[in-house]
């Protein structure tokens, strides 16, 4: 039925018929069309990910319940239905965007959604400015993630504004339009942990709407200088051993003395390259004949700050 999907032979709502427990559904094939070796393809993208483990955990789960139900099904058992809005929590630059938009793709190429697009947005592109606003912003959107997922950052921004703010209207909505468009497009809320579960606290249909919570954990100072060498390298540039030494001693000096709320993690590393990679540029002005692995390579004296923060 997936396949049948996949194909343009049938609807999604129908597709999700056979992944989602409906009575209605017509009888499935005898043999699952989840195969192992689909979702191991799948899934190999999350390897290309750097660190966050945990994370790695709860997406493999999630696709081996969605395999597990269909193979109960071949059985003619009980099938919970699918709900997969989820719940984001970490500090900035761990990941949480990056791994939307592997999740709307993965997705996509399993037949859970027909576009596999992200939407990212934040309150600004919720709340309106007036009575009404709001609904006909919110609505807007949801339309626009119809077939992928919507990726709201920040989410808790939504509730900061007390009963009469706008934010409340556009918290309603979305919870509307996931009941209105059940099974068209899977919701993402995302934030700082402690804002997140005092988020989900304000309004009483919001936990149950997003079962699927995973937390975003900092990365250590050795995935960090890994995204280094991959930032780098997309560049076609390579750090020196020297200049890695530098890096990892000046990691390991933010990571004890910033507060973890402000360290922006993988963000941090990527600013610290650019302007590294700009410091190279300067150093290598004046340098007649240049060859090929002085222009590709950084060294220490392109790692410059002037306090612990780059």
């Amino acid at each position: 039925m997936i396949d049948q999907y996949r194909h343009g032979q049938i609807a999604l709502q129908e597709a999700l018929k056979h992944l989602s427990g409906d009575p209605g559904a017509e009888p499935v094939p005898s043999e699952p069309r989840w195969t192992k070796e689909r979702l191991a393809s799948i899934l190999s993208e999350l390897d290309t990910l750097v660190g966050l483990e945990p994370v790695k955990a709860v997406v493999r789960e999630i696709f081996a319940y969605l395999y597990m139900q269909e193979r109960r099904r071949q059985h003619h058992l009980q099938c919970e239905p699918v709900v997969l809005h989820m719940v984001f929590k970490g500090n900035p630059g761990t990941g949480k965007t990056t791994v939307a938009r592997m999740l709307a793709r993965m997705f996509h190429a399993c037949g859970l959604l027909e576009g596999g697009h992200l939407v990212e947005v934040e309150r600004a592109d919720l709340v309106g400015e007036y009575i009404g606003h709001t609904a006909q912003k919110t609505r807007e959107v949801v339309k626009k993630a119809l077939g992928g997922v919507l990726f709201i950052d920040e989410a808790y921004s939504l509730a900061r504004g007390g009963e009469k703010d706008f934010g409340r209207e556009a918290i309603d909505c979305l919870v509307k339009s996931m009941e209105d468009h059940r099974n068209e497009f899977i919701a993402i809320i995302a934030g700082y942990e402690a804002e997140m579960d005092w988020f989900l606290a304000t309004n009483p249909g919001l936990p149950s709407r997003f079962p699927i919570h995973i937390t975003f954990p900092d990365y250590d100072v050795s995935a960090l200088l890994e995204i280094a060498r991959r930032t780098a390298a997309q560049r076609q540039y390579r750090l020196s051993p020297e200049a890695e030494v530098k890096l990892r001693n000046h990691l390991e000096g933010v990571r004890r003395v910033a507060p973890a709320a402000e360290f922006s993690n993988a963000r941090f590393v990527r600013n610290v390259i650019e302007k590294a990679i700009r410091r190279q540029a300067l150093r290598l002005f004046d340098v007649p004949r240049l060859s090929r692995d002085q222009a590709m390579t950084l060294q220490p004296e392109d790692f410059r700050w002037e306090g612990i923060m780059p």
